[in-house]
């Protein structure tokens, strides 16, 4: 008597849809990661380990990326506004004696408006423009979630920390394990790789 005979009492039927084998992903359906909501077990990085991408694991952003992303940022917010400056400027009758005029004015509330969404940009998806283009996001260390507006604001407020001693904190991430700033370390959050957009 084989498995499945009716004539046989000892033997049963698996349940319908199933198999005596573990469920698998349909073919060609990549298996899906999110960030681990337990730090790993022996890492000293959180979620976040230091190189490669265990278990799903994002990689932390390196400092070339950062300085590269912030530059971009730089010049997306004020470059406009010191290009309509120079406008200014220019077309005034005594440039020695010129004050700001309307386009210098037009450039600052540009600066001001590109500077509050490029901040809801990074709280909302992780990425400013130039983050964006680098390719790299910032997060949250404890889950990998974005931080909000609020948050991003703060953590762009806790970057006086980072000024403060020299500048010695923008240069953290070249030897910290978790390539953080202070701004990043009193915040909680990570800078990790990110496809590009």
């Amino acid at each position: 008597m084989s498995f499945g005979d009716p004539n046989n009492p000892y033997a049963q039927q698996p349940p319908e849809g199933r198999s005596g084998y573990a469920q698998q992903a349909p073919q060609g359906v990549p298996p899906q990661y999110g960030y681990p909501q337990q730090p790993s077990p022996g890492s000293p990085y959180g979620s976040y380990p230091a190189h490669g991408m265990p278990g799903g694991a994002p990689q932390l952003a390196h400092w070339g990326l950062r300085v590269g992303a912030d530059l971009l940022d730089t010049l997306i917010v004020l470059g406009p506004m010191y290009a309509l400056g120079f406008v200014d400027l220019a077309t005034a009758a005594d440039p020695e004696t010129a004050e700001p005029g309307v386009f210098f004015t037009v450039g600052v509330l540009y600066a001001i408006a590109m500077g509050f969404f490029q901040l809801f940009q990074e709280g909302s998806t992780g990425q400013s423009t130039g983050k964006k283009v680098v390719g790299i996001s910032l997060r949250r260390e404890a889950d990998g979630s974005t931080l909000g507006f609020g948050r991003s604001l703060v953590r762009k407020l806790a970057h006086v920390l980072d000024t403060l001693p020299c500048h010695i904190g923008w240069l953290w991430p070249l030897w910290d394990e978790k390539k953080q700033t202070f701004a990043d370390k009193v915040c909680g959050t990570v800078v990790i790789r990110a496809p590009k957009g």
